[in-house]
């Protein structure tokens, strides 16, 4: 046969293109055919024609199953995971219109293992001396960037590995001290628990900065371990209640650099709230001189925190609201 002799799909039996032809081990297969394929799929060169007619036959099956998927957990910002608790499956996409696109539905049984990958980007900044060449700092400055990489690894006759990125390209963290940063570490932590409950554990999510919480198969924003009833809905005067209690917790925390959380009325010492997982609000008052400070890329502390450098002497990094405690 020649070169631009005509073709035809082996599989659906259309006409294929002049750039439309998929080659598979022992025939062709056209790019509509071609399109329906799982996304996790990278073998066709190495399958023959009755295998992709098989897998073709499970991807219209798998689109019928889709009306039935119900998911009650989402995780992920661009390419999303979303959980169904309650059939025990699991889908990967970053289509919105999910059951059009047809993601594959994946059995939770299926899962053989479930890593997450955190790189580190490291870029130098650079100054102009009054020569007009570009130089480092003394000692050398630099930014961050941290992406969160996910890779599953599922017993599936189609694909064995699904990779993608946690974290949003353009809106990664720049330190492992932030609230972002912290956010995509409860993510990653809550993936892994919903992907292989047996192997790392059911519910409870206990980062490096912040105190265990159970999350009981909800999701995360909906957890109050307290009373599953905001403030305003319980029957109680709210004015007597901060008099009685909340304003005196208040007035002595401020003694012990501590803050109350204005959502359940816990004393705290961290960023977070050990009770319901509230972020401390910016506009917690502290006593003169009971802030304290860490860079947050290399950890050095400063002796007197009255007299903060504009820059970090360990490391160069710009001292700002990151590097508050």
């Amino acid at each position: 046969m020649g070169l631009f002799d005509k073709k035809y799909c082996d599989v659906c039996g259309e006409k294929i293109g002049l750039l439309g032809n998929r080659k598979l081990e022992d025939g062709n297969l056209c790019k509509d055919c071609a399109k329906k394929l799982s996304p996790f799929f990278s073998e066709r060169r190495a399958s023959t024609v009755e295998e992709i007619k098989q897998q073709l036959a499970y991807r219209e099956e798998n689109k019928q199953q889709l009306a039935f998927f119900n998911p009650n957990r989402i995780i992920g910002t661009e390419k999303k995971v979303y959980i169904d608790d309650n059939s025990r499956k699991f889908i990967v996409t970053s289509s919105s219109n999910w059951r059009e696109s047809n993601p594959d539905i994946i059995e939770l049984s299926q899962v053989t293992g479930c890593n997450i990958d955190i790189k580190e980007d490291k870029d130098e900044i650079i100054q102009t001396d009054s020569q007009g060449n570009q130089v480092s700092y003394n000692p050398p400055r630099y930014k961050y960037e941290y992406e969160f990489n996910v890779e599953i690894t599922v017993s599936s006759p189609w694909f064995s590995v699904i990779r993608f990125e946690l974290t949003k390209f353009g809106q990664r963290p720049d330190s492992r001290f932030t609230d972002l940063y912290r956010d995509y570490e409860r993510q990653a932590d809550e993936l892994r628990r919903a992907l292989m409950p047996n192997f790392y554990g059911g519910g409870q999510f206990n980062p490096q900065y912040q105190q265990p919480q159970i999350f009981n198969q909800q999701p995360y924003q909906q957890q109050q371990s307290f009373n599953q009833q905001p403030y305003q809905q319980q029957n109680f005067n709210q004015q007597n209640f901060n008099q009685q209690y909340k304003q005196p917790i208040q007035q002595s925390a401020q003694a012990t650099g501590m803050w109350v959380c204005s959502n359940c009325g816990t004393q705290n010492t961290g960023k977070f709230c050990q009770n319901c997982g509230s972020v401390q609000p910016q506009t917690n008052a502290y006593p003169s001189g009971a802030r304290t400070y860490r860079c947050d890329k290399c950890g050095w502390t400063p002796t007197d925190n009255t007299n903060i450098p504009k820059f970090c002497p360990q490391c160069g990094d710009v001292f700002d609201f990151n590097d508050m405690n």
